[in-house]
């Protein structure tokens, strides 16, 4: 067994020692082709283990849990099918999921960005506040450009609650830029409370705000949510 686990080894075969007694043997060939199989497929788990945990998700929300009902309000040349074959982010498109807090926007950004992992895409999960500050932050010790690289192999980007909190010229300069960085080069996934006409209470300079937006909605999809807040609706449901 330990020259078996060694040989693996070598050959970087990192779970055949640890499941071919599992594998049912009818003849050779056909056992080979189970234990090779069984390999791939724990490697692929793995990779999409270590892709979730890259991504920093900050909740676990399946696109398999995900409600979908009439207050999802999508474009015509897209639907919830097509969505779910996230067919837009090797296209390097933009989707945009507006609307009031707590209809579900987090949530639907998360499961895809969750799915993505589990395909073998690189994701990065961030809320727009925080990323601002770790900007500003780089900037300040002159290490902006490594910070920039960290896209480099990154498929697609989930940039939570635009418009939560306004951000000062600096942050919002530096976002832009990085923005400006990934324009047909990334797929985004956008969730905002705002309208876009809106955008300048975050950004506060209104030629910044009209060149993001018009980066942004380029090759997007902008799905609005309406209705009631889940949250809100499950609080009182319980209180009943």
């Amino acid at each position: 067994m330990t020259k078996l686990k060694e040989m693996c080894k070598v050959l970087r075969l990192a779970y055949v020692s640890d499941v071919y007694t599992e594998i049912p043997y009818e003849n050779s060939s056909q056992f080979l082709e189970s234990v090779f199989q069984k390999e791939l497929e724990l490697r692929e788990e793995a990779k999409a283990t270590r892709l979730i945990k890259k991504a920093k998700f900050l909740q676990k929300k399946l696109l398999s849990s995900f409600q979908w009902n009439e207050n999802i309000h999508f474009p015509s040349h897209i639907d919830s099918q097509e969505l779910c074959t996230l067919n837009f982010i090797g296209r390097k498109e933009n989707l945009i999921l507006t609307g009031s807090p707590g209809t579900g926007k987090t949530h639907l950004a998360t499961g895809i960005g969750h799915e993505a992992c589990e395909r073998g895409l690189e994701v990065r999960f961030y809320r727009v506040s925080d990323l601002a500050e770790l900007l500003e932050k780089a900037w300040r010790e002159e290490k902006l450009t490594p910070f920039r690289n960290r896209f480099k192999n990154v498929d697609l980007i989930i940039l939570d609650e635009m418009g939560y909190v306004p951000f000062n010229k600096e942050g919002a300069e530096l976002l832009f830029q990085l923005i400006s960085d990934w324009y047909e080069q990334k797929s985004l996934i956008i969730t905002s409370n705002l309208e876009f006409s809106q955008w300048n209470r975050v950004f506060s300079d209104a030629r910044l705000t009209a060149a993001l937006v018009d980066r942004v909605i380029h090759h997007a999809h902008i799905v609005n949510f309406t209705g009631d807040s889940f949250r809100i609706t499950n609080a009182l449901s319980r209180q009943k």
